[in-house]
């Protein structure tokens, strides 16, 4: 058995998402095996990281500076905003680079059976945002889960009275998918949303 100490990091690793007990075991021999190079590090960002961490008051996402340096960037796009559910989204969009505007994130999703009304999101500030007059499309980015659907409608509902551009997300066939593997849902929202062969 190892010390209370690396007991209590092997703990704290294993809360983290995508970590069990054996994999935050593995991650605690690693550091410890290469203190220098990876123990040292590791605590100098989680410090750095822990002083200056913010979340930006414009958009919701989290950073080191508020604004962060998405909403800061003067080459984006101010009159195009994507909403996401979560950082988590917002972060996968902008790992491609794929989308040139502005975000703004909910914080969640709708949802009664967990108790998400829409004072829990982040609904107002957008719709403050939008109201602002400089934004032109909004696009939806919800999750294509009931919720997030749910969501979507929603926000589309009390968008409407604002002269904006509402898009959303296509959902369909992935690239590279078969047929043969993809549920009954997926294939129906492709159908529904197929288009003519240019």
């Amino acid at each position: 058995m190892a010390s209370p100490e690396i007991e209590a990091l092997t703990s704290a690793l294993a809360r983290l998402p995508g970590l069990g007990p054996r994999s935050a075991r593995r991650a605690v021999l690693h550091l410890l095996k290469r203190r220098e190079a990876s123990l040292a590090p590791l605590r100098a960002a989680l410090t750095a990281v822990e002083e200056r961490l913010a979340t930006c008051g414009l958009c919701g996402n989290v950073d080191t500076s508020d604004p962060c340096q998405i909403c800061a960037d003067p080459r984006r796009d101010a009159r195009s905003l994507c909403v996401v559910e979560d950082v988590s989204d917002l972060w996968a969009l902008e790992r491609g680079r794929l989308f040139p505007g502005r975000f703004h994130v909910l914080g969640g999703r709708l949802s009664a059976l967990e108790g998400v009304r829409p004072e829990d999101l982040a609904i107002e500030g957008l719709i403050a945002r939008v109201a602002g007059g400089v934004v032109d499309e909004v696009v939806l980015a919800m999750n294509a889960t009931l919720e997030g659907q749910t969501t979507a409608h929603y926000l589309a509902e009390r968008l409407e009275r604002y002269p904006v551009r509402l898009t959303q997300l296509a959902h369909g066939l992935p690239v590279g998918g078969e047929l043969d593997y993809l549920d009954e849902g997926t294939l129906a929202q492709a159908l529904r949303a197929r288009r003519p062969v240019a």
